[in-house]
């Protein structure tokens, strides 16, 4: 699904991430964490094409050459970025904004678009299955949500637009218990054996409801330790001193 070797990032002359190597297979769950600096949210912004960055080394996604895929195609064949600070957009409808992304998505796939009903009745099925009041996508993009909410919506579009590759940057940062729960929810729901996550995060406590198949510590901009759900509980009892 993903492959980077010796990815080598900077902006504005500033090196970020110098010589990362991951290699995240279908099906996969990999959990990135490390102390605030490290590049972790470098390497999503470089993954999900934002502009600005300087970029070497092999950074491959289902076989492509990532870098020669424009931001909207890679969105377009599967590639989901939930932020770390969701932005608001005032004037633009929640659901329009939605069903226009998801069937932009759907073309690119070669399948046919949903009308409105279908639409809003998988809008419907979506929501209850994370639990969230559906009246939330007849609201401005984000405008006035809580932070929980606009986790939670960040997770809904995840669901409706079904990407292969799913990266999660810190969405569990300011989440009380159920909204973290809601998070957690619709990730595992989402786990397939042709979709892989890679789920940025500082804190063990998301890790506690998903379940990652491998860690990884991220710490001046390379991966220094490798490992499973265990490495996650000794960073929790010792902080990063010690591996790094």
């Amino acid at each position: 699904m993903l492959e980077i070797k010796n990815l080598k990032a900077s902006i504005n002359k500033k090196d970020i991430l110098k010589g990362l190597d991951i290699s995240i297979k279908p099906g996969e769950l990999h959990a990135i964490m490390g102390p605030n600096g490290s590049g972790k949210s470098t390497l999503a912004n470089v993954l999900s094409g934002k502009p600005g960055y300087e970029i070497s080394g092999l950074l491959k996604y289902q076989g492509e050459n990532l870098e020669e895929i424009p931001i909207d195609v890679r969105a377009q064949k599967g590639i989901f970025l939930a932020f770390q600070y969701p932005l608001e957009i005032p004037g633009v409808n929640t659901s329009n904004f939605l069903k226009t992304s998801l069937n932009k998505v759907r073309k690119a796939r070669g399948e046919k678009e949903l009308d409105t009903l279908t639409f809003l009745k998988k809008i419907k099925e979506t929501s209850i299955e994370l639990g969230m009041d559906e009246k939330m996508m007849t609201r401005q993009l984000n405008v006035g949500f809580s932070g929980g909410e606009k986790k939670k919506n960040e997770i809904l579009q995840m669901k409706i637009l079904d990407p292969n590759l799913i990266i999660l940057d810190e969405t569990d940062s300011g989440l009380d218990i159920d909204a973290l729960k809601t998070v957690a929810n619709g990730v595992n729901s989402s786990r397939s054996p042709k979709r892989s996550f890679l789920i940025i995060t500082h804190y063990q406590r998301l890790l506690n409801y998903i379940k990652p198949d491998f860690v990884h510590v991220l710490a001046n901009g390379k991966i220094v330790k490798s490992g499973t759900m265990e490495l996650a509980e000794q960073l929790e009892k010792t902080g990063y001193k010690e591996i790094i």
